[in-house]
């Protein structure tokens, strides 16, 4: 137990000092919020209830599948792998500490978003607090799930950057963060709901949380976790 509180404490200090977390988990949302909120509140302040949600789901996602993916890559495609299997470290271990700590990560980063949103853009906080943050744990361990399998699944980095692009992207453009998504096609509606950020934006709004918006979110984390597994237990023969 001891050794993996170090491994977590390890991890946290590693990713701290990481340009590539430091910019999917912080820069890059914090910036996409400081000028989309104004945006959008401008446009349509009818948008001040939800923009704290819609940040959120932007922040995650790109943290998610971004910015995890690749420190994935690296410690499973390189010597760290072996360093574990010479020390006798089991292989879940790195996969759990990059989790638990890209988790914080993006906690802290909703939560920057959570605090300065009222202030600088007159957003409306949500109306039942521990739901919100119970909503938004939720979607950041679903989206983490997909991230672990991008990362644990593909082993060239031009090719993981092209695919976490294409789970990123449709997750902000269909969702509903950006505008409503009844006001797209049928088909593009429904391209949407395979992306897990529609249901844990739906998740996340005033009285959104309801097992119909939870469903597939939990449907998909089992899903991850079995797929996880069955990767992590080829690894051992590589």
């Amino acid at each position: 137990m001891n050794g993996f509180f170090y491994g977590v404490a390890l991890q946290w200090k590693l990713d701290i000092r990481s340009r590539s977390l430091l910019v999917t988990c912080y820069i890059v949302p914090l910036i996409f919020f400081l000028l989309m909120g104004g945006i959008f509140t401008s446009v349509m302040p009818e948008m001040r209830s939800t923009l704290i949600q819609s940040m959120a789901v932007m922040s995650v996602s790109m943290g998610a599948f971004i910015g995890l993916p690749p420190s994935l890559m690296e410690t499973y495609g390189r010597d760290v792998k072996k360093a574990y299997k010479a020390n006798g470290v089991p292989l879940y271990l790195g996969l759990i500490t990059m989790f638990l700590s890209s988790f914080v990560h993006l906690m802290l980063a909703c939560g920057i978003i959570f605090l300065f949103a009222p202030v600088l853009f007159g957003a409306v906080l949500p109306g039942d607090l521990p739901l919100f943050f119970l909503a938004l744990a939720i979607y950041i361990i679903v989206s983490l799930g997909i991230g672990s399998i991008l990362g644990l699944t593909v082993k060239n980095q031009a090719k993981l950057t092209m695919i976490a692009q294409l789970v990123f992207l449709p997750s902000i453009m269909l969702s509903g963060i950006m505008f409503p998504a009844g006001l797209l096609p049928d088909f593009l509606e429904t391209i949407g709901r395979i992306f897990p950020a529609s249901w844990g934006y739906r998740l996340m709004v005033d009285n959104g949380f309801e097992f119909k918006n939870l469903w597939y979110l939990i449907f998909v984390f089992f899903t991850s976790v079995i797929i996880c597994v069955i990767l992590l237990g080829k690894q051992k023969y590589k």
